[in-house]
């Protein structure tokens, strides 16, 4: 008999207040602080043997939903939205592994709460922007909200059968297999049928993960670029001391998607600076701001005529068009032609990469803040399909990081796994830290994971 969940029997919410050392800019807006959003969940198998499992994520407001709407409106809407997550959860009935619960969940009650909310709302707030509609929360703010109880619901799992989440994710312990909740594109179910997400798993999971570094849009490169005002917290401020104190190797490089010319320089100068010193991989991050693959196009040529050891070393392009795919299906074939394209906030489920894939995107960056389960079914999908895989932070402070790691630990990546917490919530993560160092500092280049256990 498989050990199966019965019952969720209790659920607790924390809201985890953090400040950023320095700004992060994402798209148009800015970040400079975030709240965590901490899930304790229950768990009861059917002979009443029960188990805590624990879920976190930031609530990334200006990633999840970007928008000209007050940022305190979309906050607290994430906010109120989480907590009606907690007393579904609370109610919601538990059978069989975690990924067949978060499945249902998912796509049986979350939908509808998502469209209940927004409707309530939009009643509620009428009037609040004069004569304009209130906007509706986004599906991948629902998804961020949701994913802190669906990451408690599979570590109580793993906790209530004493072993480590990812290797329950096969026949022993599922009641499914991938077939009940993942098409091919090409074969009906014959793709996934008696397969289950232990087979396109490592086999091995990776002990230590390369960390990228994020080089965000307003951080200082040179000295030149200081202003005066960076703080004086023994953490380095210049891109060269941050690669010289992690070893790091590879950079992500946020990027406007607005002024070509601004984007362009700006790889190139992060290049310059960055190869001589051992780095020795750059990816080029746009977050959804452009429209047209030309602009991407222009910039790729323009590197590979002027710049070709850069362009040699950009290992792939990360989601230069806007996140909802299905209202934004755009032809990127063009791009991938060029260099390795990745879904990131459009990839919110394996139906939204198929799409993806029909359009030309290449590979998937996979986020444990779009829910445990979601990450897992993706990266089969994904997988089966011949795509890359990469595992990128939200800013994972505290216990987020810990799911980040082992996400890409298990699933195995192009290259290593971003890690970014350390530069903006340094201190947020010290009572953590202190069980498992290797995960919140970088050395050599690396994280290392040989802290976790069970």
């Amino acid at each position: 008999m498989r050990p199966s969940l019965h019952r969720i029997t209790g659920v607790r919410v924390y809201l985890l207040p953090v400040q950023t050392r320095v700004p992060l800019k994402f798209g148009a807006e800015t970040l400079t602080s975030a709240t965590v959003l901490r899930v304790a969940l229950e768990a009861a198998e059917e002979n009443n043997h029960r188990a805590e499992g624990w879920g976190e994520t930031p609530l990334s407001v200006q990633w999840v939903w970007p928008s000209l709407v007050p940022y305190s409106v979309r906050h607290d809407a994430l906010v109120e939205f989480s907590f009606e997550l907690a007393r579904a959860w609370a109610g919601f009935p538990a059978h069989g592994h975690p990924l067949e619960t978060g499945y249902d969940f998912q796509t049986e009650l979350l939908p509808k709460l998502w469209s209940h909310f927004n409707q309530e709302r939009s009643a509620a707030d009428s009037g609040t922007y004069g004569s304009a509609k209130p906007e509706p929360l986004p599906w991948l703010a629902a998804l961020v909200c949701n994913s802190a109880f669906d990451i408690a619901l599979h570590d109580a799992f793993g906790r209530l059968v004493e072993r480590p989440v990812y290797s329950t994710y096969g026949r022993e312990f599922l009641t499914r297999d991938l077939s009940a909740f993942l098409d091919s594109a090409e074969n009906g179910n014959t793709l996934f049928n008696g397969r289950y997400p232990a087979d396109f798993l490592l086999r091995k999971p990776a002990t230590q993960l390369v960390a990228w570094h994020l080089v965000g849009g307003l951080d200082p490169l040179t000295a030149e670029d200081l202003t005066g005002a960076e703080p004086r917290d023994g953490c380095p401020i210049l891109l060269a001391d941050w690669i010289a104190r992690d070893g790091l190797r590879c950079l992500k490089v946020k990027l406007r998607g607005t002024d070509q010319l601004w984007d362009f320089n700006r790889i190139v100068t992060v290049g310059q600076l960055a190869f001589p010193r051992g780095v020795e991989w750059l990816t080029a991050d746009f977050n959804c701001t452009v429209h047209d693959p030309a602009y991407v196009n222009g910039i790729l040529d323009d590197l590979k005529s002027r710049s070709p050891a850069i362009y040699e070393r950009l290992l792939y392009v990360e989601q230069p068009f806007p996140y909802d795919l299905e209202a934004n299906q755009i032809d990127v074939h063009s791009v991938s032609a060029r260099k390795p394209l990745f879904l990131d906030e459009s990839a919110h489920d394996w139906r939204m990469i198929r799409l993806g894939r029909r359009l030309g995107w290449t590979g998937v960056a996979l986020k444990t803040c779009k829910t445990q389960t979601g990450a897992i079914l993706s990266a089969c999908w994904a997988r089966a399909h011949n795509m890359e895989l990469m595992v990128q932070d939200l800013t994972n402070p505290m216990l987020a990081q810990i799911p980040h790691l082992l996400l890409a630990a298990n699933v195995g990546t192009l290259m290593g796994v971003e890690t970014n917490s350390m530069q903006f919530y340094p201190d947020a993560s010290a009572p953590e830290a202190r069980v498992h160092p290797g995960l919140y500092q970088r050395r050599g280049g690396l994280v290392d994971l040989a802290s976790i256990r069970g």
